[in-house]
Formats: C-alpha cells, sequence, structure tokens
C-alpha cells in the first residue's frame, strides 16, 4: 500500500535555488506546495511510505521535497521498493499512480490503483454504464461490473464499482453543488440582461456565449429586446426619433435535464484498474477488498499526524535534521503497529475479544485505546519493594495477551 502526505513546518529554509550539500549528499528542500493540511501559506516536507497489508506495519519509507508531484514519484518508488524487498505481490496506491507513463514504468508489478475521473474514457464509462450490467458483491451496498481496458498500451482490467453508501453522499453534495450553480447562473444571467449592447447581433452572440458556458443549465426562449432612448422626460410621441438604441440579452433559465441525468446516475461510482487479467488470479470482488485495505497508509498518517503524540511538532532548524525526525517517525509507526498487530493476532489464536470504547468486545482494538487504559497504573516503591498500583483485573487480563516480556515489565512474571 502505497501514499504520501505532507507535513506543514513554520520558520525560513534554504531556497531551491540554493546550492547545499551535506557530507556530498543533497538533503530535502523544504519548501511550498500541495498541502494536505491545508495551510499553502506554509513551508512542508512530504512523506511517501509503502506499508504492508498485514497489520499495516511500514516496509518503506522516503522524505522527500515539499513540492513533490506523486505522479511523477510513484512508480519509481515502486521500483526502488521492489528491488529492496524483492516483493512480488501486488501494489496497492490511489489515483495519483494511474498515468500513461507510470503504467508503462511499471512493467513486471502487479498494480492496483483507482482511476481518476479526469480521464475521459473512465468518465464515460461512469456516465454509460447502464444498471444492469452490475453485479452485486460480497459487500453489502456494493456492485461491480469488470470490463477490459487497453490505456496507455497497457492491457488491464477495470473494475466499475458502485458504493450505495457514497452514492447517498455524493447525491447530497451534488444537490448543494446544484442549487450555488443555480443561484449564480441567474444572477450572472440577470447581470447579462441589464448590459446594453449597440448592435442586435453583439447582444445575441453574448448570450450565446453565456449559454456556452452553462454546466448543469440550458436558456430557452432566448431573445434580443429593443430599447429606445429620449431626452425627454415625458412619454414620446410616436413619430419621435429616439435620440439612442440599446439591445439587451433577454432568456429563460432551466436544467439541463440530460445533464442532470447523467450526473446523477454516475453517483457513487469508482474505477479500479490493475494489470492481473485472469479472474482466478483475483476477482473483481477480491480486488476491492484488497484497495479497501489501502487505508493503512492513510491510518500511518493519522497516527503520525495526532496531536496525542505531538509528531506533527516540527521545530528544527535544517533540512537534515528534519529527515532524522521523519525516520524516528516512521520507526515510532512500525513499533505501534507491530505492537497493536501482535496484540490483535493473540486475541484471535485465544478467541478472546477486550472491551473497546463503548464497552462491547473487540478483536481489533487499538493500542492507543490500549495505552489509555494503563494511563492509571504507577510504578511505586514502597518500604524498598517496588510495586504496581491500581493494576487491576482488567487490565492483567489485557496483559495476558501482550506477551511476557510486556508482563515482567508490569512485575507479573
Amino acid at each position: 500500500m502505497l501514499d504520501a502526505t505532507s507535513f506543514a513546518v513554520e520558520g525560513n529554509y534554504a531556497s531551491a535555488n540554493e546550492d547545499i550539500t551535506v557530507n556530498g549528499l543533497v538533503p530535502i528542500q523544504i519548501t511550498h506546495g500541495y498541502s494536505r493540511d491545508h495551510r499553502p501559506d506554509l513551508k512542508q516536507f512530504v512523506l511517501n511510505l509503502v506499508c504492508w497489508s498485514d497489520g499495516d506495519v511500514p516496509g518503506f519509507l522516503e522524505v522527500a521535497d515539499g513540492n513533490q508531484a506523486d505522479k511523477a514519484r510513484f512508480a519509481a518508488l515502486m521500483q526502488s521498493f521492489r528491488q529492496q524487498w524483492q516483493f512480488d505481490g501486488l501494489y496497492v496506491a490511489d489515483s495519483a499512480l494511474y498515468s500513461k507513463p507510470n503504467l508503462q514504468k511499471l512493467s513486471g508489478l502487479h498494480w492496483l490503483t483507482r482511476v481518476p475521473l479526469s480521464v475521459k474514457a473512465a468518465a464515460e464509462l461512469v456516465r454509460q454504464l447502464p444498471d444492469s450490467a452490475l453485479e452485486p458483491t460480497d459487500f453489502e451496498g456494493y456492485r461491480i461490473a469488470t470490463v477490459c481496458n487497453c490505456y496507455g498500451d497497457v492491457q488491464q482490467r477495470w473494475f466499475v464499482v458502485e458504493s450505495q453508501l457514497r452514492r447517498q453522499s455524493d447525491l447530497k453534495q451534488w444537490a448543494k453543488t446544484l442549487e450555488r450553480a443555480t443561484k449564480q447562473a441567474q444572477r450572472d444571467l440577470a447581470h447579462l440582461s441589464a448590459q446594453a449592447f449597440a448592435c442586435e447581433a453583439d447582444a445575441a452572440t453574448a448570450l450565446q456565449r453565456f449559454e456556452h458556458r452553462l454546466k448543469w443549465h440550458q436558456l430557452e426562449q432566448k431573445t434580443v429586446a429593443i430599447k429606445r432612448h429620449y431626452d425627454a422626460p415625458d412619454r414620446p410621441k410616436p413619430e419621435t426619433t429616439p435620440q439612442r438604441v440599446t439591445y439587451h440579452a433577454q432568456a429563460t433559465l432551466n436544467l439541463n435535464l440530460e445533464v442532470v441525468a447523467q450526473q446523477e446516475h454516475r453517483a457513487g461510482r469508482f474505477i479500479l484498474a490493475m494489470n492481473l487479467l485472469a479472474a482466478e488470479n483475483l476477482t473483481a470482488t477480491e480486488a476491492l477488498q484488497e484497495y479497501k485495505e489501502q487505508q493503512g497508509s492513510e491510518r500511518g498518517f493519522r497516527f503520525l499526524k495526532d496531536p496525542l503524540f505531538f509528531t506533527t511538532s516540527v521545530f528544527l532548524k535544517s533540512a537534515e535534521r528534519i529527515m532524522a525526525l521523519a525516520m524516528i517517525m516512521g520507526l515510532s509507526l512500525m513499533v505501534y503497529n507491530l505492537g497493536q498487530r501482535r496484540l490483535r493476532q493473540a486475541l484471535q489464536q485465544a478467541e478472546q475479544t477486550l472491551p473497546n470504547q463503548l464497552g462491547k468486545g473487540t478483536q481489533t482494538p487499538t493500542l492507543r485505546w490500549i495505552f489509555q487504559r494503563f494511563m492509571a497504573v504507577h510504578y511505586v516503591v514502597l518500604n524498598s519493594e517496588p510495586q504496581i498500583v491500581n493494576l487491576d483485573g482488567n487490565r492483567q487480563h489485557i496483559l495476558r495477551f501482550l506477551g511476557a516480556p510486556c508482563r515482567r515489565y508490569y512485575l507479573l512474571c
């Protein structure tokens, strides 16, 4: 699972045009770029992360310039990962990987990624694919259709996925977008109608240009009104010649029902692509499952950016120290996820559960929640005897699944 995120920092750092080397190596550039933290005013650095799907354990970490373009880096990053790990499994990444140059660079690798709907063929497919082509899956609320494709001269399978939950969310957001667009179009049309033109042709041309810019609407009853202007304030007589004549574009604004229906038809749909062509190697439902597990890298980034751990508080003067800190952040994430993975495996093997935040049993507790359960436990020495305070039965039950070294830490072995 491959993904990237950015970390914003405050302060002045060397600009990209300054030639800086440290022991013959060039450090990263702390500079402005696309901010995932929505802080474009701050400089940043980028962290590329590859995690194993088994426990979200990090397997590869790279610190990059703050203005890194994911599309230009992800393919080479996969090749670097393969050289270090000799991994022949399935690589899963987000839509930043999907481009013609990247797909051609991934020769010899098995990959699964999302197809951005900015690709014309993908946009047409989600808009035109009939509902009857979608088949139900083992996942409740999901339907899938499989289509063969040769985008970028690479043979691949496309999976058109429709999610009912996402469809409801998309339609709700679409209704808000359409309402805003309608109000803006009405204001623009009123402004155009009030504008005076010197001739009828100019008014008609302006009306045509306005309609061409409309995305979800269309104009009906298009006319050009003639307005005569007189110097006299009284009502002019029929034979009075006007001092000047102006022309005004007029029309009625309505929804383009065909375009709106197409937009609603594509709601909740997205496309996954992979270059494993045989269904017996990976079915459409299994491909969806693999992609859903791609959130492992995103969960790792949430861990690193959680204020509880203070890992995003970067107060370092040089890019070299920031790179060292990023490495420590990656190691911390690895230790955390390894501990969480071991705990969950022990619970599954023992067929036991631990209470979650709601008091319900679960075999997949987060290690953060376990840490919080032990916050009131203290190590004290009374009469030269070390003791553990507040280690009640519930906490001792948790320690059963964390291994003997952890129990010895709490003086239980």
